[in-house]
């Protein structure tokens, strides 16, 4: 009996297994209709766009098509493709990129319903997109395999061929698909080394998109040119592409974030740390607050900080105890602490400890100005413990060279209006004055504006960025038609008679 019963146990166990790898089978399968499915949802999204003209429904594929991209495969791509384009000749094309074969004998329903109509080229560039997003993502893992630049010769061939194909139509409901191809388009360029070469590309493109006020596709090119020229340290050339063009007001978050964190970045290199403060603020804080973002927040940051420390600002320690930005700030908080005590030897020893990651940032020639801001809050700080202090003492504290440099510093900060103070030449001292009240001067004026203008913007931004529904005010006019009719009716039935003015107040 034992044994019967462990051959049993056995053949049990043989189904169990067998039950197991059929289901993940099963499993898998489903997983491949669905995201299938999810494809082809969005195929009837982008007909629903071009019916009604509405960008709503282009936002939603794009919006889902985050979560589409972490289950693309060659299968389920050449699947979808084979089912929309049919009989199609241009499928082969693109399957090709996928080291697929055409798939003659498959049929499909929305095969035969295209052969009735023309394919829309939203559907066309859509798959386009699909397919560029799978090979940059495999690139990605053959880079990683050793076997680099196979996918990325392939996606840098098809995304010339959307951006030949973009170039040719002018239709309003490609505006967002467009955008998204010279994103791909620059992007595979950048990783071959090749951004050079389509600068001109893109100065025509973007010349296009504004006579025909593509708000999205000007938005995406005038940030993606900038990143060009950031790219090859031509700060020139980008602010003189900044001051001869408009952003659109209608672009969206991401994109004004962008161009937000660029041109604070230019103004900081021309000085105007005021201004550059200000856009990288509202780039920080336009920017979506998620993982996913992780690395535009911390460049952000990284630049954000340098520029408050330059306008002589001590950043706030929250900023550098959140957890996406705590390892990537470390050489920053290092150099904060430094100029928040005016410690100007700390200030040398983590610029040479941390000087790689500035140039590799490209913060370094930001953080060489802080030396004379390290030395003012010295100054500062000495000036606030001290009444008088002589020449020398200063040197000392400030490691200094000499007597010369500390009296050039303190006239300099005294001229400033860093320190209330006067210099004694005869006598080589600085005599401290007393502190005045400050809210006898005009510092909380000033604080006050700078609130009150921060919100009107935060309210006039807020109302631009609200969406109404298209031809919604047609209904309120038709209402209003209505209401005004009812009230001809009954002062015309009031006037002949038929209806008593009692009557309204009913059993009352």
């Amino acid at each position: 009996m034992s044994k019967e019963a462990e051959k049993s146990e056995n053949v049990v166990a043989m189904e169990i297994e067998e039950s197991e790898e059929a289901r993940e089978e099963r499993l898998k399968q489903e997983s491949i209709a669905i995201a299938i499915a999810d494809i082809k949802n969005n195929f009837n999204f982008l007909e629903r766009a071009v019916e009604t003209i509405e960008s709503r429904f282009t936002t939603r594929v794009l919006r889902t098509t985050t979560s589409i991209r972490k289950r693309l495969t060659p299968h389920i791509l050449a699947q979808v493709i084979n089912d929309y384009f049919g009989e199609d000749p241009r499928k082969a094309n693109l399957l090709s990129y996928l080291g697929e074969q055409p798939d003659v004998s498959m049929k499909d329903t929305s095969a035969d319903d295209t052969k009735k109509e023309a394919h829309l080229p939203e559907i066309e560039i859509y798959l386009n997109l699909l397919v560029m997003i799978y090979l940059l993502d495999n690139s990605k893992f053959e880079q990683v395999c050793g076997e680099f630049g196979k996918s990325y010769n392939l996606g840098t061939e098809l995304a010339n061929t959307s951006v030949d194909q973009v170039e040719k139509l002018n239709r309003r409901t490609l505006d967002q698909l467009t955008a998204k191809v010279y994103f791909y388009y620059v992007r595979f360029h950048e990783l071959t080394d090749r951004l050079a070469e389509i600068r001109p590309v893109l100065l025509a493109a973007q010349r296009t998109a504004t006579l025909r006020r593509d708000d999205d596709t000007q938005a995406t090119l005038l940030n993606l040119l900038l990143r060009n020229y950031f790219h090859y340290n031509l700060y020139e050339q980008a602010d003189k592409l900044v001051s001869k063009s408009t952003f659109p007001e209608n672009a969206s978050n991401n994109q004004a974030a962008r161009y937000a964190y660029y041109l604070g970045r230019i103004r900081a290199l021309q000085l105007d740390y005021t201004e550059a403060h200000t856009q990288l603020l509202q780039a920080i804080r336009k920017a979506p607050q998620n993982t996913a973002t992780a690395g535009f927040q911390q460049t952000a940051y990284k630049f954000f900080i340098i520029v408050q420390l330059l306008m002589g600002e001590i950043p706030e320690r929250s900023i550098f105890r959140q957890p996406v930005l705590r390892k990537a700030l470390v050489p920053y908080l290092h150099i904060t602490q430094a100029v928040r005590i005016g410690e100007l030897n700390q200030f040398q020893e983590g610029l040479a400890k941390y000087g790689a990651n500035f140039k590799r940032d490209k913060t370094y020639t930001l953080i060489l100005r802080l030396r004379h801001n390290v030395i003012k809050t010295g100054i500062r700080m000495i000036s606030l413990s001290y009444s008088r202090i002589s020449l020398r003492d200063i040197c000392i504290k400030l490691h200094l060279d000499g007597e010369e440099d500390a009296e050039f510093i303190v006239a300099k900060s005294i001229k400033d209006g860093v320190i209330d103070a006067v210099l004694d030449h005869d006598g080589g001292y600085m005599r401290s004055k007393e502190s005045a009240d400050v809210y006898s001067t005009n510092e909380p004026q000033s604080a006050f504006n700078q609130r009150i203008t921060f919100c009107l913007n935060l309210h006039n931004e807020s109302i631009k960025a609200m969406r109404f529904p298209l031809n919604a005010h047609r209904k309120e006019l038709d209402n209003v038609q209505e209401v005004l009719e009812r009230e001809r009716e009954l002062a015309q039935e009031i006037a002949e008679g038929d209806l008593d003015e009692d009557d309204d107040m009913g059993d009352f």
